[in-house]
């Protein structure tokens, strides 16, 4: 029962960020909204799909003079009758494709048409920097998807890599919102980022940058990454630092708004609850967890060991759940892994054998994937560490290659959840249960 308790946990989190209900209840007071000519719909994330089924609920009555574009990934679907999700990338693929930068240039297109009495509303959430490509002048779609990969390779955080793909792109860091025109633009945010900086999540589409050209040069620069990125990439961004491109905008009009109606402390609150409920007592360490994985895992079996044996800072049942999202720095060569199954397998490894027999370890992506895999994390007890030694898993060496995921599906350990339609950074629920 101990996995089906982390498991209830997780999901509790999960589901308390349904993009759908969180729209809709923000969409409630807009009544404003709906005298409105047009009311023209764009955005882009992984909960895009749910956001716009809200959309449509909550304009239910002047549905007629809705419409619009969300860039989700492909297999993604809601029953909708005036909104258009349209696939920008394949499932399990978080890298800009050709088919995203036709549905952003879509984007720009329509809010190009906004007259005076029409309004906008801009979905975005986890994943929208990937769904939302439209590279800069004179960069093709390759060459920005090649500095990305640079930049996450080196362990840049999700700041860093915006601060650059915004001064690549034509809409990102506000460019969208500068090609509206009408009576107000709105966003409505699901954040997947520490903190819910709105210039961050997706790259700040509707909102000022307050990054510069030459800020996303000096982050090329601090990781020794200059010389690495393609030269059409360098004398762009060399021309915006010398101010002959102009910079993103630092400012907008009032009537352009946004607002988080999502984030990871909403999941938080709600496994909180949930395992309460189920008898545990809880420490919740919050939603600003960042660094490398590792270290993360490393602190965490810190608490635990003490939880085991003094009963401090709380006494089994218990449970600590993190919220936040964790980098992993890549070497030169890695195997198949995330973030979540990367800390599951190190923090097995950093625990004692007599602490593993009376653990229950879940750590999972809210979106259902982690890295490049069909995982949305990984879970382990007991059991399963059990099963991966009788196997002649190493874990050591699967660690130290970032090779997580080979371990795990052999071990039993994958978190398979498909996508949740949402995503709110990670989740982490560690059970640590009394002696028997």
């Amino acid at each position: 029962m101990s996995r089906a308790d982390a498991e209830t946990i997780w999901w509790a989190g999960v589901r308390a960020v349904d993009p759908g209900r969180l729209v809709e209840q923000a969409l409630a007071q807009e009544r404003n909204w709906h005298g409105a000519r047009r009311i023209l719909v764009v955005g882009a994330g992984k909960a895009g799909a749910g956001m716009a089924a809200g959309v449509e609920r909550a304009l239910a009555d002047c549905l007629d003079r809705v419409s619009g574009i969300v860039n989700v990934p492909a297999g993604t679907f809601a029953p909708l009758r005036r909104i258009r999700l349209h696939p920008a990338r394949p499932p399990g693929v978080n890298e800009p494709r050709p088919e995203g930068v036709a549905g952003s240039e879509e984007m720009l297109q329509l809010l190009s048409t906004a007259g005076p009495d029409d309004v906008a509303l801009c979905l975005l959430s986890g994943g929208g920097s990937a769904l939302l490509p439209a590279p800069a002048p004179g960069i093709t779609l390759d060459e920005k998807v090649a500095v990305t990969r640079l930049l996450h390779r080196c362990g840049a955080s999700i700041m860093e890599m915006n601060c650059v793909r915004k001064h690549l792109s034509r809409i990102k860091g506000g460019q969208l919102a500068q090609a509206f025109r009408g009576q107000r633009l709105l966003t409505l945010i699901i954040s997947d980022v520490v903190g819910d900086p709105v210039d961050v999540i997706a790259s700040g589409p509707t909102v000022p940058d307050p990054t510069t050209f030459a800020d996303a040069c000096q982050i090329l620069e601090r990781y020794g990454l200059w010389m690495q990125v393609p030269a059409s990439v360098r004398q762009y961004l060399e021309a915006g630092r010398r101010g002959e491109i102009p910079d993103t905008p630092k400012s907008l009009p009032p009537s352009i708004d946004c607002r988080i109606v999502g984030n990871n402390r909403l999941a938080l609150n709600s496994a909180r609850h949930q395992a309460l409920a189920l008898g545990y007592s809880v420490l919740d360490c919050g939603a600003f967890i960042e660094g490398e994985t590792r270290s993360v895992a490393q602190v965490c079996a810190g608490l635990i060991r003490s939880i085991c044996r003094d009963g401090q800072p709380l006494s089994p049942p218990a449970c600590i759940l993190l919220g936040g999202e964790t980098t992993v720095t890549l070497g030169p060569t890695s195997g198949l892994g995330g973030r979540n199954q990367e800390f599951v397998l190190a923090l097995c490894g950093y625990l004692d054998p007599q602490d593993m027999r009376r653990v229950t370890l879940l750590s999972g992506g809210t979106d259902g994937e982690d890295g490049p895999t069909d995982a949305a994390g990984a879970v382990a007890d007991l059991t399963i560490w059990q099963k991966a030694a009788e196997l002649g898993l190493r874990w050591q060496e699967c660690l130290q290659q970032h090779n997580s995921y080979h371990f795990w599906k052999q071990s039993g350990g994958l978190l398979m959840t498909g996508l949740t339609g949402t995503n709110v950074m990670d989740l982490r629920v560690l059970l640590v249960h009394a002696l028997q």
